[in-house]
């Protein structure tokens, strides 16, 4: 009987070592050595200061975070370019008296993700999200930089699924 065990424990090991899976917690299958991140201009219709840099370095962090991929200037195996084509702030709903009850941010990314190993996996996409808030609040301190950080952590993560996830 233990030899049938130890026989049964040699199968499963060999078949977890010869079956190398490409699995990780965050869903991500594609592994680069390195990528790069080039400056994310702001070409919006409104400019908001500092929010190009803003973006490049969130962008960054995630894959940063979410890969074992070293981050250069040049000479990536993946990189990431594009611009900031839309930030946007409107009205969403109204109230009795026809004035806004909530506003709505919007913050809208062209992505440029060419992969250097693979030509087929290039590809260009605009991502947009928004974050909506009280009418009567003014977008500045704080409340501007929940809104931003909230965009960005969705935006970068859709950027992410989008190149390096085999959904």
């Amino acid at each position: 009987m233990k030899f049938v065990k130890y026989v049964f424990l040699f199968v499963a090991l060999t078949l977890v070592v010869a079956c190398k899976v490409n699995y990780s917690f965050t869903g991500l299958t594609e592994t680069p050595e390195t990528f790069q991140v080039n400056f994310f201009q702001n070409n919006a219709d409104l400019v908001e200061p500092g929010l190009d840099i803003q973006f490049t370095n969130a962008l960054q962090d995630i894959i940063q975070n979410q890969t074992s991929a070293q981050l250069v200037n040049s000479g990536g195996e993946i990189i990431y370019e594009g611009e900031i084509v839309e930030y946007r702030i409107a009205p969403m709903t109204a109230t009795a008296q026809n004035t806004a009850a909530q506003n709505r941010l919007t913050i809208g990314v062209n992505v440029r993700y060419i992969n250097t190993k693979d030509e087929e996996k290039d590809i260009e996409q605009r991502f947009s999200f928004f974050f909506d808030y009280p009418a009567n609040d003014q977008l500045v301190g704080g409340l501007k930089d929940e809104a931003i950080d909230v965009i960005f952590e969705r935006l970068t993560q859709d950027i992410i699924n989008a190149t390096l996830a085999d959904w």
